[in-house]
């Protein structure tokens, strides 16, 4: 079973675990080209989707960590030594 999220979009680790199965079946072998591409094609949409996933949780920790940065007094700009 696939659990998308409110948005219709597959969650990181369903994505993550239905590429882990992609991959198994790949390396297993005894599937034809035609299926063989098929499973390639899907594995590249789980990457991709794995990848955007990632992508904002960098950029939200990011945001999180130089929030915090920015509330012990900093300039914002991370090197206070340039200051003169």
């Amino acid at each position: 079973m696939t659990t998308k999220t409110a948005d219709g979009t597959l969650g990181y680790e369903q994505a993550r675990d239905e590429l882990i199965d992609v991959v198994r079946r790949l390396e297993t072998g005894g599937t034809s080209l035609e299926e063989s591409l098929a499973l390639w094609e899907r594995g590249e949409e789980l990457a991709k989707v794995c990848r955007r996933w990632l992508d904002g949780a960098r950029a939200r920790l990011d945001a999180a960590l130089a929030e915090e940065h920015d509330g012990e007094g900093g300039d914002g700009d991370g090197d206070a030594a340039e200051e003169e």
